[in-house]
């Protein structure tokens, strides 16, 4: 295998392509990555901007829906105006807590210094897809990212899996807390006592071979699945929200999964469903798997085969260690090729939060819009894109191929918004021609150099920069 020199990453290393590909874009208040290597080691470094922009907890997320629910609950035992007083309250207080979380996580897009570790947890709560199911639950997407996802960024991989797995977000989005061994303790007695019939749900069991492990055409069949969601049976979450391990609810009985077999003992042990998500995360078809979805998020819709492999040989020589297999895509020359027409096309969140960074967008602008203008300026705008915040379509999550962006309503609503950028933010708008400069450097073609030139109006001129192909694409 070819080994890229020293030399020829550093030759092609620029920190324009590091701000855009690999962050959220480059800011006229913030320096873009050195090298590489400050790309990884901003991961090692202290998470600031985490502690400055705080996102929900699971116990705060669970706190807003139980409120929302005691709340209707009082309204339906008597109709009187109070209990009406109360619900509208919860839901106000909801809708507050939402439009905050939505805003500190915009914040850390558009003002971190370290806009990898901000671009990887987008990536990785997105390879974990979890939906919130309701208004109530509106919170627990950004506690799983916060709590089982961003921990474990510069960890093993296996870390991050055993954490999302059991986390009360993900057991909630697929349903597990219903899935019950058929010959279980629970089970046999609700057969004895002629209660209702539980069930073996093979959802997260389907979603972590086929989504978040070995991918979607690997060696495991049918069988392996329903082996997998049988030993999977005990994982669940009590009515606080919190994660529990339910040995009454497991199947009894060892389970065998790609050819190795867990469990067996009496009563059933948590630690068997971590042994096999251990194998699992260090299975070969998983390092392919997740080496070819990193490249294709941060590089290309169709990634350099080499790029590829090389990041893959990384992942199984340090047992799946991310920052081993983010050094190796990061030391390709494939990951510095220029931003052109057949680059990436930046997703709707992407766009937004770059198109605030470039602006300069400072964080007390951002932080004084009230819930009505952070839903008419970004929330609502965000789903003309095509990208509903927090509500992808299935457990697969946003699409990376362009087309899934790049649409004639898509493009409606960025051009729409672009236009409008600066109105909201109550900020002086920068002079376009330096604008050019400093939200893509050299990345700005002279095309559009010249447009900006010519616009008649500072709104029209940011208008066109954001709007136009050479910011879309990463």
């Amino acid at each position: 295998m070819r080994r890229t020199a020293p030399e020829e990453t550093q030759l092609s290393y620029s920190p324009t392509i590091a701000a855009i590909r690999f962050g959220y874009g480059l800011s006229p208040d913030i320096a873009p990555p050195a090298d590489p290597q400050a790309l990884l080691a901003g991961l090692r470094a202290p998470d600031m901007v985490a502690k400055t922009y705080p996102l929900p907890s699971l116990v705060q997320a669970v706190d807003g829906a139980r409120a929302l629910r005691e709340a209707r609950a009082m309204e339906k035992m008597a109709g009187d105006g109070s209990r009406q007083d109360r619900v509208r309250a919860a839901r106000l207080a909801l809708r507050g807590a939402q439009a905050r979380a939505f805003v500190s996580q915009l914040q850390r897009a558009v003002h971190s210094s370290d806009g990898f570790r901000e671009r990887l947890q987008y990536f990785w709560a997105n390879h974990f897809t979890v939906a919130a199911k309701g208004p109530a639950m509106a919170l627990l997407p950004y506690a799983f990212a916060e709590e089982a996802i961003r921990p474990h960024l510069a960890g093993h991989f296996a870390d991050m899996l055993k954490a999302a797995t059991t986390h009360p977000a993900m057991l909630i989005y697929l349903d597990q807390n219903s899935s019950v061994g058929p010959r279980s303790r629970a089970a046999l007695r609700a057969d004895a006592a002629h209660k209702r019939k539980f069930g073996l749900n093979e959802n997260l069991a389907r979603e972590l071979l086929e989504l978040h492990t070995l991918g979607v055409g690997a060696p495991y069949t049918q069988t392996d699945v329903r082996q997998f969601a049988k030993l999977l049976t005990g994982l669940g979450f009590n009515s606080e929200g919190g994660f529990v391990f339910r040995p009454g609810r497991a199947e009894p009985g060892a389970e065998t999964v790609l050819g190795r077999r867990y469990g067996g003992e009496e009563p059933a042990r948590l630690s068997d469903i971590y042994a096999a998500l251990d194998d699992i995360a260090v299975h070969p078809a998983t390092a392919r798997h997740l080496s070819r979805e990193l490249a294709v998020h941060f590089v290309s819709d169709r990634p350099d085969p080499g790029m590829v492999s090389a990041m893959t040989e990384a992942y199984q020589r340090s047992d799946g260690h991310l920052p081993t297999v983010y050094a190796a895509m990061l030391a390709h020359p494939a990951a510095w090729a220029p931003i052109g027409p057949a680059g990436k096309a930046r997703q709707p969140w992407d766009f937004i939060a770059a198109s605030l960074r470039g602006l300069g967008t400072p964080p007390e602008t951002l932080a004084g819009l009230d819930p009505g203008r952070v839903q008419r300026f970004l929330a609502v705008p965000l789903k003309l894109m095509g990208q509903p915040w927090q509500q992808p379509s299935g457990p697969d999550g946003w699409h990376e191929d362009a087309s899934a962006w790049i649409t004639p309503q898509g493009l409606a609503a960025r051009i729409g918004w672009a236009m409008k950028a600066g109105r909201f933010t109550d900020d002086e708008l920068p002079d376009p021609r330096e604008f050019a400069r400093t939200a893509l450097a050299e990345a700005a073609s002279p095309t559009l150099i010249t447009a900006a030139r010519r616009a008649e109006s500072k709104a029209e001129g940011v208008g066109l920069i954001l709007a136009s192909a050479d910011f879309n694409r990463r």
